[in-house]
């Protein structure tokens, strides 16, 4: 496993829980306005610094008892085929965890549940369904299918789990929200909003882009909680 970063205390990652993070590197969707371009391009991979897994899980056994939980986060962790047996080393701890994930690997996330491995997870829904933008942030061999079928398992689970967008300007409206309000919605669904930031993004046009204000990420939560258990903006 290529762990990138360890941020080692996180109130607000985990919802309820006092966690670490751990960044694994490596990404199957290349969102021009995402933050985390030295854990997606492989040229900046190249010069990220790593950190052993024996410096990670000699971390975790000295924050026994001080941290409930492990978020799992990139990059897109489930592109790791040995991401179960890492995770398998962090619950023999003790920890709760946690993994975010883009939905483009259900095959993988259905295993992680039926295992157990897994307490919670918060997948990213990028755009609407219908909306071309959502293939072309794919590599080859994903489609939209893939997220669709992460979709609907963890809508018929009992895990813990969220679904979340990072709005951007120039790439969301209002309507896409209603569609997406369509597609992921239910009594028991939890959904937040997330303002985008225009920092070190992949494309760096998108550096340009000024956020949209609170007050309009505010008026599509009020449009569209009817869907949803829960529906905020977060941050």
């Amino acid at each position: 496993m290529i762990i990138a970063g360890l941020q080692k205390t996180t109130l607000i990652d985990y919802p309820g829980k006092i966690a670490c993070i751990v960044f694994l590197v490596g990404c199957n969707f290349r969102c021009p306005w995402c933050y985390s371009s030295e854990l997606v391009l492989p040229l900046k991979i190249i010069d990220q610094p790593r950190i052993s897994e024996k410096e990670f899980f000699d971390f975790l056994r000295e924050r026994k008892g001080l941290l409930d939980g492990v978020v799992i986060c990139g990059g897109e962790p489930t592109i790791n085929k040995d991401l179960p047996q890492f995770i398998e080393k962090i619950k023999k701890f003790g920890f709760l965890v946690k993994l975010d994930t883009n939905g483009s690997n259900p095959a993988m996330l259905k295993d992680l549940v039926k295992a157990n491995l897994i307490d919670y997870v918060a997948m990213d829904i990028k755009i609407a369904e219908d909306n071309p933008v959502y293939q072309n942030l794919m590599i080859e061999g994903i489609t939209i299918d893939n997220i669709k079928e992460s979709v609907d398992f963890l809508k018929n689970e009992s895990l813990d789990f969220e679904f979340r967008t990072t709005v951007v300007n120039t790439v969301h409206t209002k309507e896409d929200f209603m569609k997406i309000a369509k597609w992921i919605g239910g009594k028991n669904i939890k959904y937040y909003l997330q303002n985008f930031r225009a920092e070190k993004t992949i494309d760096p046009e998108f550096e340009k882009i000024q956020p949209f204000k609170k007050d309009f990420l505010e008026e599509i939560v009020k449009e569209i909680s009817p869907y949803f258990k829960d529906c905020k903006v977060r941050g």
